[in-house]
């Protein structure tokens, strides 16, 4: 894997449960690996954390960033596939799907997979494009398509991931959805998946008929006027 990935970095949101200790544990015993840790300033959520990489990645001048959710549920092997056949270069963003033929989902209900894709399918409607995935824990992004941080004023909980995907229409990017494998350990009580369903319902109505309005609008809870991130050294 290491043949296509220049710098691995590793975004702590201000956690407190040693996740710093064992990055730099693992930092110092795999010297020969390149391993940065980043410090959130403040806790930015999800999306947040998303916009620290976003922008360290093209500060730094990569062309391309990867976004792997610390969880421990998904694998980058299966991104392997799309760098060894060069089909990165070919879209602006390759975007992990759960529910695409091809993909694995252990653990995960029968119910939840029935309305992931029947919001999948709403999104195509509404897009005009096939969505095959509202928001997984590993996608690839050509940093030229970020580098008007358009994403900037995107929520910073976990509706991020959902305005990445309005963002494709919008903004015409061009993507590709790939099968991944992905294991489900801790199950969201029902109550919170219908809230989130209701909000994220919500926000494709409110995109579907007012586009610019919906993408360019302040998103935010707490607006922030820079994500920053400290490194952390042994």
């Amino acid at each position: 894997m290491l043949t296509y990935i220049d710098k691995i970095i590793v975004v702590n949101n201000r956690s407190t449960d040693g996740t710093e200790q064992a990055v730099l544990g693992f930092a110092k015993n795999n010297e020969a690996l390149p391993v940065t840790l980043l410090r959130n300033e403040e806790n930015y959520g999800l999306g947040g954390s998303h916009k620290v990489a976003f922008n360290y990645a093209i500060e730094h001048d990569y062309s391309f960033v990867v976004v792997l959710h610390g969880d421990d549920q998904g694998s980058i092997k299966d991104l392997l596939p799309i760098l060894k056949t060069g089909l990165n270069e070919q879209y602006d963003c390759c975007l992990g799907s759960r529910f695409i033929k091809g993909s694995t989902l252990p653990g995960y209900s029968g119910f939840r997979t029935f309305g992931n894709r029947v919001f999948n399918l709403l999104f195509s409607i509404a897009c005009g494009k096939r969505i095959y995935d509202l928001g997984s824990g590993l996608n690839l992004y050509k940093t030229s398509m970020l580098t008007s941080k358009y994403y900037h004023k995107f929520p910073d909980n976990l509706t991020f991931n959902v305005c990445m995907v309005m963002a494709l229409k919008y903004y015409k990017q061009n993507a590709h959805f790939f099968p991944i494998s992905w294991r489900e350990d801790d199950q969201v009580s029902n109550v919170k998946l219908f809230s989130q369903a209701i909000k994220t319902l919500g926000m494709l109505i409110s995109f579907f008929f007012n586009r610019k309005g919906f993408m360019e609008k302040e998103s935010r809870t707490t607006p922030h006027e820079a994500y920053r991130a400290e490194e952390i050294k042994q």
